[in-house]
């Protein structure tokens, strides 16, 4: 029997806590560092890399996840171009990506406690890395290329299957640490291991492989950090310079020192003689020349001897300098790391006590009523709107009162008539005018009313609510096809996909209820909230679910709000200047540009669609003077070339639009007349009509009990 297996999903603390890093991380003013470490991760998330792209992040956290790989599938490395330093230890990674050296700039990679391998080649082109954790993993050897990390620091490998070390270790001449398990080594022996220091050993044992020369890594001033590197590296050529001029004294004084080779044998002759009381040859013979001039050639020798010996203590002065000043930046580096993670800590740690009451104290800033607002209520706009609204509320339940009772009469074949249908209308649309009336009436009086009202609005305009009751939709389209699929495959005998049509069916049964779940939840916070309000608010406040039903319509959609932004600054300025900002919302919606409105003429204008309540549009376009748009659109044309504006279209053109999809309709399995209208739950079968699923206690499709019946209306 085959398993099917799918991947676990984040728990809801794990979600929000990715969430709130990802919002922390795109703030203004915010750090380098992105940390997404404990999210319960499978893989990195889009975002991830289209944040450190686009803000440049230097640091990425990943720690204690469950990751198996580094890159999606639809994510590229190249994204991670600007990260210095890398975390993914304790999360189930097999490979790393096999372009990773492309990461020129990263300096610090942590894979520890992973299920690693194998390690590849192109880790070698990493040139700035000075940190590499490999500890915990199921590594066999270590790849040749590792000689290319010219700026390792530090490198451990312990806790791996690692027996021999790559004899191109050698070539890293800053390495300072290495870690690896003394027992289980082969190259360099255990028996050199316990008699020299572990690091000492692993080097003279490569450069004696190699015959390098060994030297200390204190030698090769590394910059550590990009902020405190320019000081060493300037100190570091001055010595380099230091060294060349003292290099060339010393072989201009070897080339001076040839030519009184004879004179150095005549001192050694003549301290010989006087030695052994040897009498020497005449001085006014041409063989004691070499003595009369020996005088200043030894009083040169001893001045540069002693400037020799200056130099050389000089030198080891500065040496000594140079080690204090990279201990004292090591020092500062660590400080300043330490500060960081504090900072860190303590603004997680702020953000994690202020997120929970967020969310109330921006409602208590939405139902804050001040008494400029009081007064400049508009009362007979805010009573026409509850009119209306009530009024399509209304008018909806009965439309759905009228199509049930005319489709019963339909399936029972009554036998009344068009005549008394249409006076059952017009006595309903009676009550209905009748109705409105006395609503009209008691919404500016009653308390209870307005209240209502407002509690309508506030459903209907909520977000939360509205995206779940699209999805509810949706989700009941999806269960409606595939019951109609279940059936053509029950009828065709053919059982290749049921499984799977049942298992996508269950799947939606779940998260339909799951959908409702949180329906029944959020109506109650909604009314939990405007109990609050009730509780809160004065007695004697006059007209208070009239304000809050106004500054409800006052509110502009989110999408409205995002397309206003997109105008173009001059364009907002010159409709304000002209009294026209009422225009504002047409003209986001329509996307009309001010290159636009330059070439509209007055017909155009009039064909773009406004709201009957702002009347028409005034031809702005020929109230200007030549020129005048030239002038508007020239600075920001010689400022910064744009694109040719591939998505903006006139108002007057008409967009092509596809044809509305054709409704599908599934029959009762029962009487085969009607249209199946009834959710049956758990099982999620869409098969019989109102009429039919009364009477039944079992799914007539599958024999599960039902638990629960949920009524779809169709459309039309």
């Amino acid at each position: 029997m085959m398993l099917f297996f799918r991947k676990r999903k984040p728990s809801d603390e794990a979600r929000k806590r990715l969430e709130y890093q990802m919002c922390l991380a795109k703030e203004a003013g915010a750090d380098d560092i992105l940390d997404i470490s404990k999210c319960e991760l499978s893989e990195l998330p889009y975002g991830v890399f289209a944040t450190c792209k686009v803000l440049q992040k230097k640091v990425l956290i990943a720690h204690t996840n469950t990751l198996t790989s580094l890159i999606p599938k639809s994510c590229s490395l190249l994204s991670l171009i600007t990260v210095k330093v890398l975390d993914l230890h304790d999360n189930q990674m097999t490979s790393l990506p096999a372009d990773i050296g492309q990461l020129k700039s990263l300096q610090v990679l942590n894979v520890e406690k992973n299920l690693l391998k194998v390690l590849p080649d192109s880790i070698g082109d990493l040139a700035q890395l000075q940190t590499l954790n490999l500890k915990g993993n199921r590594l066999k050897e270590l790849p040749t290329t590792l000689g290319g990390l010219r700026s390792l620091r530090t490198l451990d490998v312990s806790e791996n299957l690692v027996q021999v070390l790559p004899l191109a270790i050698a070539h890293i001449r800053t390495l300072e640490t290495l870690t690896l398990n003394s027992s289980s080594m082969t190259l360099p022996t255990l028996k050199l291991i316990t008699l020299f220091p572990l690091f000492l050993t692993c080097l003279f044992t490569f450069l004696v492989e190699f015959g390098i020369e060994y030297n200390p890594p204190s030698q090769y001033l590394l910059p550590v950090l990009e902020s405190d590197g320019g000081e060493t590296a300037v100190d570091g050529v001055k010595y380099v310079q230091n060294e060349a001029e003292w290099q060339n004294k010393f072989l201009d004084y070897e080339k001076r020192k040839a030519p009184h080779a004879d004179l150095k044998r005549g001192l050694r002759e003549r301290a010989y003689y006087c030695q052994y009381s040897i009498p020497p040859t005449d001085l006014s013979s041409p063989k004691s020349i070499p003595f009369l001039c020996l005088s200043p050639w030894l009083q040169d020798q001893v001045r540069l001897e002693e400037g020799l010996s200056r130099h050389q203590q000089r030198l080891g002065e500065e040496r000594l300098k140079l080690l204090g000043q990279l201990k004292e930046m090591e020092k500062g580096v660590t400080g300043r790391i330490q500060k960081l993670l504090e900072e860190n800590q303590r603004s997680v740690a702020k953000a994690s006590f202020l997120f929970p009451i967020l969310p109330r104290i921006r409602m208590e800033q939405l139902m804050a009523i001040t008494q400029e607002e009081a007064e400049q209520l508009r009362r007979k706009e805010v009573a026409a709107a509850m009119q209306q609204m009530l009024s399509e509320t209304y008018k909806n339940k009965l439309l759905q009162v009228a199509y049930e009772s005319r489709r019963q009469d339909l399936v029972n074949q009554t036998y009344s008539s068009i005549a008394k249908m249409d006076q059952k209308f017009q006595q309903i649309l009676a009550w209905q005018q009748l109705d409105q009336n006395k609503a009209v009436n008691q919404i500016l009086q009653e308390r209870e009313m307005q209240k209502a009202a407002f509690e309508a609005l506030q459903v209907k305009r909520d977000l939360m609510h509205c995206q779940i009751r699209n999805q509810i939709k949706l989700i009941e389209r999806e269960l409606l096809q595939l019951t109609q699929l279940e059936v053509k495959r029950q009828q065709l005998d053919t059982e290749a996909l049921q499984e799977v049509i049942a298992e996508q069916r269950r799947a939606l049964t779940y998260l339909l209820q799951q959908l409702l779940k949180e329906k029944k939840q959020r109506e109650e916070e909604l009314l939990e909230i405007l109990k609050e309000l009730e509780s809160k608010s004065e007695t004697k406040q006059e007209n208070y679910w009239l304000i809050q039903y106004q500054r409800l319509l006052d509110q502009k959609p989110l999408s409205l709000r995002l397309q206003e932004e997109g105008l173009e600054q001059q364009l907002v300025k010159m409709l304000t200047e002209l009294s026209a900002d009422q225009y504002l919302p047409i003209f986001a919606h329509h996307r009309i540009s001010l290159k636009m409105l330059s070439a509209m003429v007055p017909a155009d204008l009039a064909k773009v669609p406004i709201s009957p309540s702002l009347g028409t549009i005034p031809p702005l376009a020929l109230n200007f003077p030549s020129g005048f748009f030239s002038e508007l659109l020239k600075p920001t044309e010689e400022a910064t070339p744009s694109a040719p504006a591939s998505r903006e279209v006139t108002p007057s053109a008409e967009a092509p639009s596809a044809p509305p999809p054709e409704e599908q309709h599934c029959e009762c399995v029962v009487c085969m007349e009607q249209q199946a209208q009834v959710i049956f739950l758990n099982c999620g079968h869409v098969c019989c009509c109102q009429i039919c699923s009364d009477a039944l206690s079992t799914c007539p499709l599958c024999r599960q009990d039902i638990v629960h019946r949920i009524r779809i209306f169709h459309s039309g």
